[in-house]
């Protein structure tokens, strides 16, 4: 087996590595909010007050940080008053994202109580695209003001005596797009206005986010940054997804794929890098001191959906592919925690490269979640230098795409995905002293692999040994396979 050599440094230590970076992305969109998320307190499926109780404990699980809701471009036409209030009052709409009947029986008080099920900050995304200035800035004083005013009073009659905190804002979704195909100019006094009126009541801070770039729109981050400017906002949002084939009518399949296509999944999604490097660029020019964090809050794997299913619904199934991807994603994404503060994957349950996907009482945790599993210990640890002797397993493809911290305790924490299909490779891990030992997890299968209702277990964590010597620690990863590597002192 080949040998490739990972130096580590815990001396040289970068940036802290945000929890925020491990968060998710909640849409009423397909099955996600209904039938993945709440059920209703009526259902037989196993719920706490109408939220499925597998899924709130799966969360929990992997200590997720934040969650984005109500979208996507479905915040752009959310009315929040439509769903607070009596359930069986509240006012039925259509949903364009499918065309279909929302009841709004998930609403603001839903989402909010799912957030402490959970133990996560809610971020909501705020309707600019249709909507107003005073209906945003009633919706933030609804949540967070404890005083008089009338949004108080209606969020008492509505069952809420004292206020939530709210720390996450989103100033509209994808404006450049779905969310209202404004120019960046535009945008930014739209930004401003919205901005200013959405006030911090009863010890709130809230952390107020500009809609930024699609993918490799450079002009978007550099107008944001020049006329928003970085004492008016906190994050600017970043959106990229990976589609295989590059051609939106034909992305491909989830399921269905040769190695080539693989690969070139991989060279697609390692653009990232580069969108990140370069959105940073621009940013540092205006903010130096990096007080604006770039909040990457969609992102994932985008297939075809499956078939017969409804089109609108982005329905797709998630194979040893999908957690190799997720693997490079938050590789980089820590690599570059200066900057990126938090990232959202695309989406919770259902939808796109969700991390479960639910059909009646059944649940499936995906292999993407059993990587988010690998790398919880990352949150909040220190980003420490960490280099590999690579070599590529196809053009454009490092094998081994990796990322490394340091706790509090001076544990470091390794993650390391072997992208090769045809490799495996034995990683000797050099540079850290006085490792007593190493406690070790691996995700592996065949590439095609995945977790279905009826073997919900077929990919899943293992202990992954380790071999300390002389200084060096020493594990196998296996082709196609995603290993968390703990170096206890």
């Amino acid at each position: 087996m080949k040998e490739l050599t990972l130096t580590l440094n815990p001396r040289d230590k970068r940036s802290r590595i945000n929890k925020e970076i491990y968060s998710n992305f909640s849409e009423h969109l397909g099955r996600c909010i209904y039938d993945g998320i709440y059920v209703g307190e009526d259902s037989d499926i196993p719920n706490i007050e109408g939220f499925r109780k597998d899924v709130v404990e799966a969360f929990r699980a992997i200590k997720l940080p934040v969650l984005r809701w109500p979208g996507g471009c479905f915040a752009d036409e959310y009315y929040w008053r439509d769903g607070v209030g009596e359930k069986s009052t509240r006012t039925k709409v259509v949903n364009n994202w499918g065309h279909i009947v929302e009841d709004n029986s998930f609403g603001t008080h839903e989402f909010l109580r799912f957030c402490e099920l959970v133990g996560c900050e809610p971020y909501i995304s705020g309707n600019v695209g249709s909507g107003t200035v005073k209906e945003l800035k009633d919706w933030v004083e609804y949540i967070t003001f404890d005083g008089v005013s009338p949004m108080c009073e209606l969020r008492r009659k509505n069952g809420r005596e004292r206020p939530w905190k709210l720390k996450y804002l989103g100033i509209g979704n994808e404006s450049w797009g779905c969310g209202g195909n404004m120019t960046p100019e535009y945008y930014c006094d739209q930004y401003k206005q919205y901005a200013t009126f959405c006030r911090e009541y009863s010890g709130n801070k809230l952390f107020k986010i500009a809609c930024g770039p699609n993918a490799f729109d450079y002009n978007w981050t550099e107008v944001c940054m020049k006329r928003i400017t970085p004492a008016n906002m906190d994050g600017l949002s970043l959106h990229y997804y990976t589609v295989p084939t590059c051609n939106w009518d034909h992305k491909g399949s989830s399921t269905d794929f040769d190695t080539d296509e693989y690969y070139s999944t991989l060279r697609v999604t390692l653009q990232m890098e580069t969108l990140i490097t370069r959105h940073s660029e621009i940013m540092n020019r205006y903010d130096p001191e990096k007080k604006v964090g770039l909040i990457v809050d969609e992102w994932g794997c985008w297939y075809d959906v499956e078939p017969d299913t409804n089109p609108s619904f982005l329905y797709q199934l998630n194979t040893m592919r999908d957690a190799i991807v997720a693997a490079i994603n938050l590789n980089i994404f820590n690599s570059h925690s200066d900057r990126v503060y938090m990232a959202n994957i695309a989406q919770a349950v259902n939808v796109l490269q969700a991390v479960m996907l639910t059909e009646g009482a059944r649940t499936v945790k995906t292999p993407t979640y059993h990587v988010f599993d690998l790398y919880t210990k990352h949150m909040d640890g220190t980003l420490i230098y960490s280099h590999v002797e690579n070599e590529n397993a196809s053009d454009g493809v490092p094998a081994i795409s990796q990322s490394a911290s340091i706790n509090e305790n001076g544990d470091i924490i390794v993650t390391a995905a072997n992208c090769s299909l045809e490799n495996g490779y034995t990683l000797n891990i050099r540079g850290a002293e006085n490792i007593t030992s190493a406690e070790c997890r691996i995700l592996t299968g065949e590439v095609h692999s995945l977790n279905s209702f009826d073997s919900p277990e077929n990919v899943t964590i293992k202990p992954l040994e380790a071999e300390c010597s002389g200084g060096t620690v020493s594990v196998t990863l296996p082709a196609c396979s995603v290993a968390e590597i703990v170096l206890k002192r």
